[in-house]
């Protein structure tokens, strides 16, 4: 079930009056009414990937309470191995299989020997990579004694299905949104008028941002020989666009969601296109994968402690997982360790926690040397997104090549005004909003009741009129 569609529409106030005015009365109520509207909102897909994500959370439910029944390390560490193995051996299989297949077959017809791979026609479920590192997060918590093991097989449950955030984030860890299934929840005004905000928010960069910006994006990516340079350019910086709206878009829906029930979830995105380097756009991108896999990979490994050629070794490490787990193709690999050889010089002159605040931080304009740094960070970024968004290397390499061609300094002849112009709106609501949790947040506090209606109902005709309503598209970390 997507969240810009009509079966969404209706589906969360049915369930929103359920959840706070029949089942309202116990806390076990409403953590079993939360499990069964996840897995009805996740299968809605297929509801065959629905035993998958029932088994994933039964062998880390068991596991965790056998990790406290035992101080054996032997032992603990043999659950803790079951849990990694099951599973990375689910996300392995389903999204990774064909990939390895195809890579081995590839290799060996290098050295002259062709082998023919094997592959097999799977569907990738939706969302196993955000809820297999959830759950595998918890297993992980209690192992290292961070965590005590739920005995409550309804909460538990329904911390891995939790519908709001189970297909695309943000990946939430046990030790913050589990204990809150243990509390009783308070319907609060305040906050479910806030979560109303941010899901507007949402549908605002996804709907009218994120795929409009697709319309253009596919049509240049898809036969880029036919374009200049200087619109495959464009055409890359419309893809910023896109994903950012597009998946910031479902983080902010998703959040303001799960503050309808009275959860609250991590913020997933920090205004990262502001970012003066590549080291605070990652603190400030995807934050929820970032911190995960700071804590769960880079961490183990050394961090930053040992020589240089360590902490060089965990960075290659930890951006290359990080492509890999996007997709089971090259070009995400390319992209994370393109993105290491951009982080790498900050980290070796001690920079990379140079930039931990929001540029002009109570200023209306930055400085020439700091908007300089976010158009240079904002570039490279860009120029890295063309293989995040390209369908093999050699597109990507193609793509390129056509962008730093003679051409790139023709004058496009794609210049859509129309959604540069939504596109500066959105800049300009966030640098204006930069120091407040999100765009929409407390406007309760800068304007009057009428002002606040007349904004909110300006978002809508905009979402109304200029967005891309047609359908509802598919987010794009849905793949992932």
């Amino acid at each position: 079930m997507l969240f810009n569609s009509i079966e969404f529409a209706v589906f969360l106030p049915i369930v929103f009056i359920l959840y706070w005015f029949v089942f309202n009365k116990k806390i076990s109520s409403q953590n079993s009414l939360l499990v069964l509207a996840s897995y009805v909102f996740y299968g809605w897909w297929d509801w065959r990937f629905l035993f998958l994500i029932v088994f994933s959370s039964l062998i880390d439910f068991i596991l965790g309470i056998q990790l406290s029944k035992t101080e054996r390390k032997p032992i603990r560490k043999s659950l803790l191995l079951i849990s990694v193995l099951v599973n990375i051996g689910f996300l392995g299989f389903f999204k990774y299989f064909n990939f390895f297949a195809e890579s081995f077959a590839n290799a060996f017809t290098f050295f002259g020997q062709h082998i023919e791979p094997t592959r097999l026609s799977i569907i990738l479920p939706v969302g196993i990579s955000f809820y297999t590192f959830q759950t595998l997060s918890y297993t992980i918590d209690v192992y290292r004694n961070k965590l005590k093991p739920t005995t409550n097989p309804i909460s538990f449950f329904a911390f891995v299905s939790f519908f709001p955030q189970l297909v695309a984030g943000p990946i939430e860890r046990a030790t913050s949104l589990l204990p809150q299934f243990y509390r009783k929840r308070i319907f609060k005004n305040d906050e479910a008028t806030d979560g109303m905000r941010q899901i507007l928010l949402g549908l605002f960069k996804k709907i009218v941002i994120a795929d409009n910006c697709a319309v253009i994006v596919n049509s240049i990516f898809e036969n880029p020989e036919s374009y200049s340079g200087s619109v495959l350019f464009l055409g890359a910086v419309l893809f910023s666009f896109q994903i950012y709206g597009d998946f910031s878009g479902y983080s902010d829906i998703a959040i303001g969601t799960a503050r309808l029930f009275g959860f609250n979830l991590m913020k997933n995105f920090a205004l990262p296109y502001f970012s003066r380097d590549i080291a605070e756009f990652w603190r400030r991108w995807h934050i929820s994968l970032s911190t995960w896999f700071r804590d769960y990979v880079y961490i183990p490994l050394g961090g930053s402690r040992g020589n240089l050629t360590l902490r060089l070794r965990n960075i290659f490490i930890i951006f290359i997982v990080s492509g890999f787990w996007h997709g089971a193709n090259w070009t995400f690999i390319i992209w994370g360790a393109l993105h290491a050889l951009f982080y790498i010089p900050f980290m070796v002159f001690n920079q990379h926690k140079k930039h931990t605040d929001i540029v002009a931080k109570r200023s209306l304009f930055p400085s020439f040397s700091e908007l300089m740094k976010i158009l240079f960070t904002f570039t490279l970024t860009t120029l890295a997104w063309v293989f995040f968004r390209a369908e093999s290397v050699t597109d990507a390499a193609l793509y390129l090549k056509g962008i730093f061609s003679e051409s790139f300094f023709t004058v496009p002849e794609l210049i859509p005004l129309e959604l540069f112009g939504l596109i500066a709106l959105l800049i300009i609501m966030e640098w204006l909003r930069k120091d407040y949790e999100h765009t929409f947040s407390k406007l309760q506090h800068q304007l009057n009741k009428p002002l606040r209606w007349c904004f909110y109902v300006s978002i809508i005709v905009i979402i109304y009129f200029f967005g891309n309503t047609d359908e509802a598209i598919e987010f794009i970390y849905f793949q992932f």
